[in-house]
């Protein structure tokens, strides 16, 4: 159709005609990660999502929403999507596995100045991916497209997922004990918390670049900074079935000090050994690198602890030898302690 010498919404920045190539491209990433209960294709207003309510005696919904956060600069400088994806559904998925959940569904938000469709299309994939690992559908998102608002090449991202539990098997950490253990299950490398310390100590502090490699590193550091999160949705499911797990934490932002306490009745402390399980090379370059205080360490990254389990004592061993098999790195890292009137929920000793 001509438009004569009219404005059209591609003369502002916006192509329309890029926006569908992208979502015709994207269909068969999406189809990959699908369920039996949706019910709608990728297009639609909104995704239909049946859920069989009669696999559970009062079923509970659970839901979270995250971003990927200043990993993305890595992306950008990398010119490497096809992970953050990755990252963007473990931060919502983890959230809600640590109540019991299990994930049902995903949406996502692509938001950039300029549409790049092949671009576009690896961060989905990114996130395909991370579906198919968790078992939940990617039912549906958004893709802005703005001009103005990011810097040639850049874009943001965020998701958001519903899951379901029955509600006599929440996990809310409400009968943990005193004498209860605490496993520690192995990050994949910083996950999605730090990177803004993280790329300060590397990049200018240290003057590296993300084509270095390193002694004791298998990758350069922009691969090592890239690695996925880790996503322990299918593991933690399958120890739920045959154990009695008390509580969950997944080791975000606020690391192991300020993400195991939102989890402990209030006369309960974790006291965690804190050689009790190796520290990856990355935290350690980063600790020496920075001068970063310990403590510091502890609260800004995982420090190599993605996600802990709190387990009677007498599970305990049971539970590791099944971790084991599940492909699962775990350390026992420490113990529920009686928590003095005004001490800090978490020990480090």
């Amino acid at each position: 159709m001509s438009t004569r010498n009219g404005m059209t919404y591609k003369d502002a920045g916006v192509d329309i005609d890029a926006g569908n190539r992208f979502v015709q491209m994207i269909k068969p990433l999406v189809k990959a990660t699908s369920r039996p209960e949706v019910l709608t294709d990728i297009g639609s207003f909104g995704g239909l999502f049946s859920l069989h309510a009669d696999k559970y005696e009062k079923p509970t919904l659970v839901s979270s929403t995250d971003g990927v956060g200043t990993k993305l600069k890595l992306a950008f400088m990398m010119d490497k999507h096809d992970t953050v994806g990755i990252d963007l559904v473990a931060m919502c998925v983890n959230d809600i596995l640590v109540q019991g959940a299990e994930p049902l569904f995903f949406l996502d938000y692509f938001a950039t100045g300029k549409l790049a469709p092949e671009k576009a299309a690896d961060v989905v994939k990114g996130i395909a991916e991370g579906c198919i690992q968790s078992g939940c559908a990617l039912i549906g998102g958004e893709t802005a497209e703005m001009p103005g608002m990011y810097d040639d090449g850049e874009y943001d991202l965020a998701g958001f997922t519903v899951g379901v539990v029955d509600n006599s098997r929440i996990i809310d950490g409400s009968s943990i004990t005193v004498g209860d253990r605490l496993i520690g299950l192995a990050s994949t490398g910083l996950h999605s918390n730090g990177y803004s310390l993280a790329r300060k100590v590397i990049f200018e502090r240290m003057g590296h670049d993300i084509n270095d490699r390193l002694p004791g590193f298998v990758k350069t550091i922009g691969e090592e900074l890239l690695t996925p999160t880790r996503i322990y949705t299918k593991s933690i499911l399958n120890l739920l079935r045959d154990f009695q797990i008390k509580g969950m934490a997944h080791i975000t932002g606020g690391g192991l000090v300020e993400n195991v306490p939102r989890i402990l009745p209030k006369h309960c402390r974790a006291v965690i050994q804190r050689d009790s399980w190796p520290k990856p090379a990355i935290f350690e370059l980063l600790r020496t690198g920075g001068n970063i205080d310990e403590l510091e360490m502890y609260r800004t990254f995982n420090y190599g602890i993605g996600m802990v389990l709190v387990v009677p004592e007498e599970d305990t061993e049971e539970v590791m030898m099944r971790l084991s098999g599940l492909k699962e790195t775990a350390w026992i890292i420490g113990e529920i302690g009686k928590c003095p009137e005004g001490a800090e929920p978490v020990e480090l000793v």
